[in-house]
């Protein structure tokens, strides 16, 4: 004999009046949908979905006595389900019962849920330490989303809804930059999906661990064309280093664990796609999640004794040895700068390793390249040897062949990629520099080299306040925005950089100390900034600023994140320079001997935008205005952006 099954009642409609006469509404009780229909003076409860494609019944219409499908006309009787026609597709119906206080609908209690495919995923995922997703739900990833939900409502997840997929591939790629870990981006089959293909490629080119997850449509509709179906293993072959589809008899907890590893040790882009209905399925029996332990091996890989000993042959003889720090030394920035003083060398960075040495320390020159000082230019010129660490000689940075060099990565392929050079250490960064260290005790003949270093900057300086002099009606200068962000930035903050003009300006004037900076390196990808910062705040919380700085063209690229910003309370600070131009295009048709064409822009004002949002924004014009008002929004515990109106010709 069948137990009697619990049923559980649930408040669906307070009045009949709310539920006119020949009306339907859609209704949740629990997790069910529910359809309710007022009919010839009855009101009843149908399951919501039609039998036919799933189509809302809710949204749907009484016509001719008949409920009506909304989405392909199937007609049934808005009382008992049942269709016309003596048809067997009819719907189920739920017993409905009119109390004091409204109508109600019972249920059969729903039982416990049990382990998804999705569930042992999402735990295994976060076993690895992917703790950030930023993303959209929506049609194709429901079950998936699911599994995320219990999991950040037990405290081990945090989700960040974005408004454009483009822009949560953005803030992966920036956390995995900044912190050396994957967070995900998470998106719908089709459109959302390939929305993430520019932050994915901005993640691989710049060795940022990335995990991408997106939805799929239903495995049994493969191949017919089905709406949103993209081949989504296929068309990000040539971005994801491992990429792979997720079937119902796949080995689920090791694909997932495959997929961080990949992310975390070939610091490169993984992928996973879920077919809709593989999300919802249960998981099979005695199914567990996994966990890193014993799955990964430590880094400090040690380099070949033969180039490390002749590494060490080269910096005992050199006088006046420079070290450059690419963004590959972010996590031995230490060791490197203590290795600098022990050799007294002189100390750049690429442009992307901007911050890895304080622009105030007796051995810092800046940035090297397009977007540095002549501080840096002068020093490579002067040295006799370079020293190279996690740098990937760019044709911005402009690293010189004519000088000997020593290169240490701890990637083989990045090693003598574009030229030769004298000595290739392959090795972890902290671990050859121990080699180095104890190599080279005692036998150095180094010059000190601070007090020409600090001579070179004195006569920046002295270039800089000429420059600060420089007035126009048409806005304010770089140098003036940059020299006063030198002054009122905190000291502290992670600097998320846009591509443009303000960019190049960036990297010339503004002065790092503890700061840490973010940007589209390789790539190159306007529009980075305000995602970035959606990514760096993730990584940091509160206990650091976040500050992101665009140019206009840049900014409007993801301008809605604003919005994210104001619903995660995320307190990052946005400068814009509005200059009303995408001013790098001009000045490079210029350059090109070409006509300026189509490169001015029509801006909203951008900090009564801000406003509208919810964010505090603030526009300066004038110069004499500029310092108040970048105090007061550093000074702003939410988000906040202030509008700088800038010259496009001083830069």
């Amino acid at each position: 004999m069948n137990a009697k099954k619990e049923m559980v009642w649930y408040k669906v409609l307070d009045h009949k009046k709310e539920l006119p006469e020949g009306r339907v509404k859609t209704v949740t009780a629990n997790h069910k949908g529910i359809c309710l229909t007022h009919y010839k003076g009855k009101i009843s409860a149908l399951d919501n979905k039609c039998p036919h494609q799933g189509g809302p019944l809710g949204e749907g219409s009484i016509e001719n006595g008949l409920l009506r499908c909304p989405w392909h006309g199937w007609d049934f009787d808005p009382c008992t389900g049942k269709p016309p026609g003596g048809f067997d597709d009819g719907i189920d119906t739920f017993p409905i019962e009119e109390k004091e206080d409204g109508f109600y609908v019972g249920l059969v209690k729903e039982p416990a849920h049990e382990p998804s495919i999705s569930d042992i995923m999402v735990e295994t995922m976060i076993n690895w330490g992917v703790t950030n997703v930023f993303g959209m739900v929506g049609h194709s990833n429901l079950g998936f989303a699911d599994a995320m939900k219990r999991q950040e409502q037990q405290g081990n997840l945090n989700f960040y809804g974005i408004r454009h997929e483009g822009a949560a591939a953005f803030a992966a790629s920036a956390y995995g930059k900044l912190t050396g870990k994957p967070a995900a981006c998470f998106t719908i089959a089709g459109p959302g999906a390939t929305n993430l293909y520019t932050g994915m490629w901005d993640a691989k080119v710049d060795r940022a661990p990335f995990l991408a997850l997106t939805g799929q449509v239903a495995t049994q509709v493969v191949g017919t064309g089905n709406f949103q179906e993209v081949d989504l293993v296929q068309a990000f072959n040539t971005v994801a280093e491992f990429n792979q589809r997720v079937q119902a008899d796949s080995k689920h907890a090791e694909l997932m664990s495959l997929a961080v590893k990949h992310a975390l040790l070939k610091r490169d882009v993984s992928h996973l796609t879920f077919p809709d209905e593989v999300q919802e399925r249960k998981a099979k029996e005695g199914a567990k999640a996994q966990t890193p332990t014993n799955r990964i091996t430590p880094m400090e890989i040690a380099p070949p004794q033969q180039m490390a000993d002749k590494a060490i042959a080269l910096i005992k003889e050199a006088k006046r040895p420079l070290i450059i720090m690419g963004h590959g030394a972010r996590a031995h920035k230490k060791e490197v700068v203590a290795f600098a003083e022990h050799l007294n060398a002189a100390v750049v960075t690429t442009f992307k390793g901007k911050g890895l040495i304080a622009d105030n320390h007796p051995l810092g020159c800046g940035v090297l390249g397009r977007s540095g000082t002549p501080i840096a230019s002068w020093f490579m010129n002067e040295a006799d040897l370079l020293i190279v660490f996690g740098a990937s000689f760019s044709n911005h940075t402009g690293i010189t062949y004519k000088k000997p060099t020593i290169q240490v990565d701890f990637d083989p392929l990045a090693l003598s990629k574009f030229h030769e050079v004298d000595v290739a250490v392959w090795g972890e960064i902290s671990r050859t520099l121990e080699i180095f260290n104890k190599g080279i005790q005692g036998v150095l003949n180094t010059m000190d080299q601070k007090a020409e270093i600090a001579e070179r900057w004195s006569i920046w300086k002295d270039e800089k306040a000429k420059r600060l002099k420089e007035r126009s009606d048409a806005g304010l200068s770089s140098v003036v925005v940059f020299e006063t962000m030198n002054k009122i930035a905190p000291k502290n903050a992670v600097m998320c950089v846009d591509v443009g003009n303000n960019a190049y300006s960036f990297g010339r004037y503004f002065e790092p100390e503890q700061q840490d900076f973010l940007m589209s390196g390789y790539l190159g990808s306007i529009g980075f900034a305000l995602p970035a910062a959606i990514g760096a705040w993730a990584a940091v919380g509160n206990s650091r600023p976040v500050v992101a700085v665009a140019g206009d063209g840049g900014l409007c690229q993801y301008l809605a994140e604003i919005t994210t910003l104001v619903k995660y309370q995320m307190p990052v600070k946005l400068i814009v320079l509005n200059n009303h131009e995408l001013g790098k295009i001009s000045k490079e048709q210029r350059a090109g001997e070409f006509d300026v064409w189509q490169t001015s822009l029509s801006n909203p004002n951008f900090s009564e935008y801000a406003v509208s949002c919810g964010a505090w924004g603030k526009r300066v014009e004038k110069q004499n205005e500029l310092e108040k008002q970048m105090k007061a929004l550093f000074d702003q515990k939410g988000p906040g952006l202030l509008e700088i109106i800038t010259d496009v010709n001083l830069i």
